[in-house]
């Protein structure tokens, strides 16, 4: 069997930085354990799987394909940089000839479209509440250690949880921070927190057009001990920031070694839409 697959670099203008991810094309449906075989055989954050919904579908034509995320350990339920590097594959490589492309998921419908070099994704919006400090203490002490931490939120969808340090603190201490992530599975002991988002309040303000804020993104839960750009996360991030600086215009960056830049406009339906840029670096086949 063959299989066409690309690499695609995302939330990125430039080769081997962004998030990287695998794209498969896949005519026919897969034997079901392959998807995970796959996805370890890859290695990478998330594998992403497009589907045919119907078997006159055609990658070129047609406007709405299935998709699933695996990471090397887990599938998962949404993946924000994977689904922009299969709408890049489907656009730039395949020439889908739709203005919007349609993927059913385990998190519904979400809708990809290209406006000039970017691609925009409509994805959901995740609500974040306060979180009691002494029940994940552990956790953000492995984290952090004695950092000043400002303020604790939860996300119950998503599992997520949102650590944001100090205002007194820049960039470069978020940057530099040494994070050993594999030790946040034993100090995570309520079994509630599936991702641990670390961010910080950027320097954007008035006429200066910097970002809006930070983050770092960890999630040794699905095997994945640093993620380096994260649009589920930022489907949390953005609530959560919009909130706290009345903005429904943001620009993010996410501070990983690889690095990552998502524009981001909260809409009035409830959801958000988190535009970003790629480079695909590989194309292939999976023969086996």
């Amino acid at each position: 069997m063959q299989i066409p697959v690309f690499m695609v670099d995302a939330f990125t203008n430039r080769p081997f930085s962004g998030n990287p991810a695998a794209v498969c094309l896949l005519e026919n449906d897969l034997v079901e354990d392959l998807h995970q075989k796959i996805a370890t055989e890859m290695n990478l954050s998330e594998t992403a799987f497009v589907r045919k919904l119907h078997p006159e579908d055609d990658f070129t034509k047609s406007s709405c394909f299935g998709l699933r995320w695996f990471t090397p350990a887990n599938e998962v339920p949404l993946c924000g940089h994977a689904t922009l590097a299969s709408a890049a594959v489907l656009f730039n490589i395949q020439k889908n000839t739709n203005s919007v492309i349609t993927f059913v998921t385990l998190s519904g419908e979400l809708k990809a479209r290209q406006v000039e070099d970017h691609i925009i994704l409509d994805l959901p919006l995740y609500v974040t509440y306060p979180q009691v400090f002494q029940e994940v203490e552990e956790l953000i002490k492995a984290a952090v250690g004695d950092m000043i931490v400002q303020d604790l939120r939860y996300s119950p969808d998503t599992k997520k949880l949102l650590v944001r340090l100090s205002d007194t603190y820049e960039r470069s201490v978020l940057e530099e921070l040494q994070v050993s992530a594999q030790h946040f599975l034993s100090a995570e002991k309520m079994g509630k927190v599936k991702g641990l988002i670390l961010t910080l309040k950027g320097k954007s303000s008035g006429k200066c057009k910097g970002h809006d804020f930070y983050s770092r993104y960890f999630a040794p839960w699905y095997g994945v001990l640093e993620d380096p750009v994260t649009g589920s996360a930022h489907a949390v991030l953005s609530s959560y920031w919009s909130e706290q600086l009345g903005k429904k215009e943001m620009l993010a960056f996410q501070c990983s070694r690889r690095g990552g830049e998502l524009k981001i406009s909260l809409r009035n339906d409830g959801r958000i839409d988190i535009a970003g840029q790629i480079a695909i670096v590989l194309k292939g086949s999976l023969t086996f």
